[in-house]
């Protein structure tokens, strides 16, 4: 059974005294700024000379600093900044300012399972990742209430690191709902395996096959976006409150059948043999090194990936209807 920690297995006065250090104040960065904040804590926030958060996160109460002067105030850094930019910011502001002592986190373990930072044997480097968007941390804080967390340690040089760690994850509100014990390679191929192949990669792939099909059968696109897309929510958040046991129980026993008998039809045994080689390029590196060349190239590929999906007949179809839906934008 997985270790999961909670409110009464963290000891927040561990970090009480300490000069937290937030690089980024973007989606995760101000939930995690603000709600350590909020718990007490010495918070200050790292970024660049001209950012347009600079601003926004003086405005909410906090102390903004140049990265490198962040760096050389804070006992623990947490960096919250994108992936693909945390390798060069370490280097040009941070890796000389981190002494014995220190803490190095992160809520993603990707830079440090594929070795792009590489934080000095004399400090702790601790992962703290919230299970949830930014906006969901903050909004859910201040409820009284909090989002699980996974906790992963790789140096433990002070011999505190879970216990550092724990407590940083109780200033967010994870420990409220529970923070599960993982390591940096597990969340890293884990986390990567999700988007790829289920939660990004293969929704999207499923909803645009499925609105297609409709399609060039000759149903109407609006028909087809409401079955495959709109009512993707629906299902979803019948999976997100009780498992597909509980969807199943609350969808007509028309769909449970067709569930049972087609689904594997189409998901079938060659999908799940094309997810073990994904997986694989993620163990063995592979997708790490195709992603940080992509990003040393100037992303073009990438650009052109973009342009070509937001051109899809799902996507024009879908801005018309979702305009005369003023429910969905609160």
């Amino acid at each position: 059974m997985a270790k999961l920690y909670y409110d009464s297995d963290a000891n927040i006065d561990l970090i009480s005294n300490k000069v937290i250090g937030i690089v980024g104040y973007g989606s995760q960065g101000h939930a995690h700024a603000l709600n350590l904040k909020d718990s007490g804590m010495d918070v200050r926030v790292g970024l660049y000379e001209g950012s347009a958060s600079w601003a926004k996160a003086e405005e909410a109460g906090l102390k903004v600093l140049t990265v490198a002067d962040l760096a050389e105030e804070a006992d623990i850094i947490m960096m919250l900044i994108p992936d693909t930019s945390q390798a060069r910011i370490y280097r040009e502001s941070i890796e000389g300012k981190m002494r014995e002592g220190k803490m190095l986190m992160f809520a993603h373990g990707f830079n440090i399972h594929y070795k792009q930072i590489t934080p000095p044997s004399s400090v702790d480097v601790c992962m703290i990742a919230p299970k949830a968007p930014g906006h969901r941390v903050r909004e859910v804080y201040t409820q009284g209430a909090g989002v699980p967390g996974l906790i992963a340690v790789s140096q433990n040089a002070s011999g505190l690191a879970y216990e550092i760690g724990l407590a940083y994850a109780r200033g967010i509100g994870c420990t409220r709902a529970g923070v599960l014990d993982t390591t940096f390679q597990e969340e890293t191929e884990t986390d990567l395996f999700g988007e790829q192949t289920v939660l990004c990669g293969g929704v999207s792939s499923l909803v645009k096959a499925g609105f297609e099909t409709l399609v060039e059968a000759g149903y109407q696109p609006e028909s087809a976006y409401f079955e495959v897309m709109h009512e993707l929510k629906l299902i979803v958040d019948l999976l997100y409150q009780g498992g597909l046991e509980y969807m199943r129980y609350s969808v007509s026993d028309t769909a449970e059948y067709g569930d049972y008998t087609r689904g594997s039809r189409i998901i079938d045994g060659s999908v799940k043999d094309r997810m073990k080689e994904v997986l694989a390029e993620i163990q063995d590196g592979t997708f790490a090194r195709e992603w940080i060349a992509e990003n040393d190239e100037g992303r073009h590929r990438f650009s052109q990936f973009r342009e070509q999906e937001v051109e899809h007949q799902i996507e024009s179809v879908g801005k018309e209807l979702r305009g005369m839906m003023p429910f969905l934008r609160p």
